[in-house]
């Protein structure tokens, strides 16, 4: 096999995943190359029994009991043979060339271990309101035109979860570290909405001598539910993203987020908060909270992982 499509799902809202199945099953990539998990992550009506995914000659379903994405996508990477492994949400639509264009690109940028989607284009079920315009970003999208790359992690060519490619010594190398790890960068989890584990994946990448990118050729549409582009689910992604990106930097550079609490940073917090209004005022609040919550977090790991330094 060439590679394997790994889907991790949760109580999968079956419109989108039926959506998500159905692009997958008109990938111009023959399917005789490719096997596809769908990995049922803890989800109240067994996926099994819900999906039919014979269509495909190397499909397969799979259980994980323990609830958290990066756990199911610890299992997907268990379960899969390939030396490449694309990762795909259970609301991600990929384009019909999406598999041949990772195959591609893997063939081509060898030095590479990661990459993905520049183009990640919503599908709004509800359009969501001009108050919340500027955190909308935060639901994964972004549309860039060329190619980007880089041999470190950074928010211009680190490429995320959805459509997410990786190499198989990168798969096996972050699965060691999850083992081996005091300190877990936490995906998902119900409705704990922490991040990070998929832009580990690209720590782990560049700790191996290996790259990172993102390609305009990889397009994908996120469908968005109503419910995700409410303010208060915003506010909790734009805390959960904040906390996870503090813990990275804590884990791998050894910078802990410093303390808001000292005269310098209470008098910063009064002036933002004299300054700022509306939805700017109640991020500044929630990157504050997520401050907090990283210190506290850090400290209670203070001194572990050092050998990732």
């Amino acid at each position: 096999m060439q590679l394997s499509v790994i889907i991790c799902t949760h109580n999968p809202r079956p419109p989108y995943l039926r959506r998500v199945l159905a692009a997958l099953r008109e990938q111009t990539f023959p399917k005789e190359k490719w096997e596809f998990f769908l990995v049922d992550n803890a989800s109240r009506q067994p996926v099994s029994i819900e999906w039919d995914i014979s269509w495909h000659p190397n499909a397969r379903h799979v259980s994980e009991p323990e609830l958290g994405l990066s756990t199911a996508r610890l299992r997907g990477i268990r379960e899969a043979s390939s030396d490449l492994l694309i990762f795909v949400d259970d609301d991600n639509v990929l384009d019909a060339d999406y598999l041949s264009a990772a195959v591609r690109i893997g063939r081509e940028w060898p030095k590479l271990g990661t990459w993905g989607s520049a183009v990640t284009v919503p599908e709004f079920e509800v359009q969501p309101s001009k108050y919340v315009t500027n955190i909308v970003p935060y639901l994964a999208l972004r549309q860039v035109d060329q190619a980007r790359w880089s041999n470190f992690p950074s928010i211009e060519a680190t490429p995320w979860g959805a459509g997410l490619c990786l190499r198989r010594a990168v798969a096996e190398a972050y699965c060691k570290l999850s083992l081996e790890s005091r300190m877990v960068i936490s995906g998902r989890k119900g409705s704990v909405l922490l991040s990070g584990d998929d832009v580990e994946l690209s720590y782990v990448a560049c700790r191996l001598g290996l790259g990172l990118g993102i390609f305009p050729e990889l397009k994908l549409t996120h469908l968005i539910p109503r419910e995700r582009v409410e303010k208060s689910y915003l506010l909790r992604i734009v805390e959960g993203t904040s906390v996870s990106n503090a813990l990275l930097a804590y884990k791998w550079k050894g910078d802990r987020p410093r303390s808001p609490l000292t005269v310098i940073g209470l008098l910063s917090i009064l002036k933002n908060l004299l300054l700022l209004r509306g939805i700017d005022r109640e991020i500044y609040l929630a990157k504050l909270r997520a401050t907090v919550k990283a210190r506290r977090m850090t400290g209670a790991n203070e001194g572990v992982d050092q050998a990732i330094r």
